[in-house]
């Protein structure tokens, strides 16, 4: 396996590696390792039916289940997200995934299955990069400070229950989902290395702060982390796979492609409660 970093912040490429069996212990822990160190894993020509793709990431612990997006007939781990004209995809601002419930996910991997002509491309975010370039008084005024993080605010009714089975599923999701708060900056339970755990996709606001004040910080945050130097941007070829650190990450799926259409499959991994 050859590892070969695509940047100094964030982003590797991983080679010599065949994914379509469950990675022994070594392989497991020195792909941990590189996640670790690069936060952002880059995989090709990886072509995996969505069974070695769950049986892939169950490898590095439990799987979620998502509350709303569409699942694969033959794995229900496996997300499938499916866009074109017809149903334009809610991904295009930076996020960290499923932060609404008090255990965000630890990482998931990413499979390109049908790929648009030209676009469609994915950007990472490094948090810890991010928060590590901002002034150290910025950062004790950071420090302390709790978040919250809303599943309605990056899945509306207007667009998730727009029918009768729809609406009674979105309910559902939204009273087992309430509003959940976190920590701005988030201590990494593996590297002890501090970053940024606020995204534009689920944070609705700072808890300590009025709301002109949440929303000044928020909006300087939001626009900080997506500098280029604290990012990585990927080109999706047929049978790609990412893997990254959802815990201080975040990432950008362009919509460049439309009307053509665009199919990923996810897993995504369970983690812990951030502190």
């Amino acid at each position: 396996m050859q590892v070969q970093a695509l940047g100094p912040t964030i982003g590797a490429l991983v080679s010599d590696i065949d994914l379509a069996l469950p990675p022994a212990d070594p392989q497991r822990d020195a792909l941990l390792e590189a996640l670790l160190q690069h936060h952002v894993l880059f995989f090709e020509n990886q072509p995996l039916t969505a069974p070695q793709h769950r049986d892939l990431a169950a490898r590095f612990g439990s799987l979620h289940i998502h509350p709303i997006y569409p699942q694969h007939a033959e794995a229900r781990e496996i997300i499938v997200l499916d866009t074109d004209l017809d149903n334009p995809p809610d991904n295009d601002n930076w996020h960290t995934d499923v932060t609404f419930i008090d255990t965000p996910p630890m990482g998931a991997l990413l499979s390109a299955r049908h790929l648009p002509p030209s676009g469609g491309d994915t950007l990472w975010a490094s948090g810890i990069a991010a928060y590590e370039a901002l002034s150290e008084p910025f950062r004790r005024f950071l420090d302390p400070l709790h978040a919250e993080h809303d599943f309605a605010q990056s899945f509306p009714a207007w667009r998730y229950a727009r029918t009768p089975d729809e609406r009674q599923r979105w309910e559902a999701a939204c009273a087992k989902n309430p509003p959940v708060r976190h920590p701005v900056v988030r201590t990494h339970p593996v590297s002890g290395r501090r970053g940024l755990f606020v995204n534009e996709g689920f944070t609705s606001r700072i808890l300590e702060l009025e709301k002109k004040e949440s929303d000044a910080v928020l909006g300087y945050l939001r626009g900080h982390i997506a500098k280029p130097e604290f990012t990585v941007r990927w080109r999706w070829k047929p049978f790609d796979l990412a893997f990254w650190d959802n815990r201080l990450t975040q990432h950008y799926a362009t919509v460049d492609y439309l009307p053509h259409r665009r199919v990923m499959h996810r897993a995504t991994i369970v983690g812990d409660k951030p502190f």
